[in-house]
């Protein structure tokens, strides 16, 4: 068995190629990427099928190269290594997962001995890990009143890009009234309706920016969301027909 890392940081490199020998001595060797871009290819020409992976990376993050990972080789087990569990990055990486994958979630906060248990549950005894801070980050993203479900997160993405009304109801197949209904509920989970300063709204706010503007302080949103986001409004346009 090889195991392939995908880090930026070369001291997190160094650090995880030793936490994989301690934890993985039937691993016959260890092979490292300094990026995405460079972790794709080596997955693809190893054929590499274990993977430890950065999510925030300057060359093509990690959501984005376990996409094309996962496209060409559902099989492959992934074990994500981040510092961040912020919803943007919960939601990214719950979208690509394949049926059936075997991934884990671990943040780089973890315990020496909770990595080396992940490696080893998600490598060889074929279970998904994934820490408590994040699974309940999962959990809050379920659609519960204080979560988003995913149609109204897809509504908040829209906005973000700047899509109208008219634009959001085209690209979701959905009525005008109900992508405005949508905006509502998103509104009251946001508390965009709740002035600053204990004020009445008096129509100072625009509700769209504010939304955005909250959901990027919640870190419901961040660039890397939205890189991904922009991207496939771009494949989407393509798509459309031209007048």
């Amino acid at each position: 068995m090889k195991v392939l890392i995908i880090e930026d940081d070369p001291l997190h490199r160094s650090y995880l190629n030793e936490a994989i020998r301690a934890a993985l001595p039937e691993c016959d060797g260890v092979l490292e990427a300094e990026n995405g871009n460079a972790g794709e290819r080596l997955a693809r020409d190893l054929r590499s099928s274990h993977i430890v992976m950065d999510l925030q990376m300057s060359q093509r993050n990690g959501i984005e190269a376990a996409r094309t990972i996962w496209k060409e080789r559902p099989e492959t087990r992934i074990l994500f290594w981040s510092n961040y569990s912020d919803e943007a990055y919960v939601r990214g990486v719950s979208r690509i997962v394949p049926a059936g994958a075997v991934y884990g979630y671990v943040l780089k906060s973890a315990s020496d001995d909770r990595l080396k248990l992940a490696l080893r549950s998600i490598f060889i005894e074929s279970q998904c890990v994934i820490d408590r801070e994040v699974r309940g980050m999962q959990q809050k993203s379920l659609g519960n009143v204080n979560g988003f479900t995913e149609a109204e997160y897809e509504i908040l993405i829209d906005i973000a890009l700047g899509l109208t009304d008219r634009a959001i109801a085209h690209r979701r197949n959905l009525s005008v009234r109900s992508v405005q209904n949508r905006l509502q509920q998103l509104y009251v989970k946001l508390g965009v309706y709740q002035p600053l300063g204990g004020q009445d709204d008096d129509g100072r706010f625009n509700l769209r920016a504010r939304a955005v503007a909250v959901a990027l302080l919640r870190k419901l949103l961040n660039h890397s969301a939205l890189e991904r986001a922009e991207a496939d409004l771009s494949a989407w346009l393509a798509r459309q027909p031209r007048d």
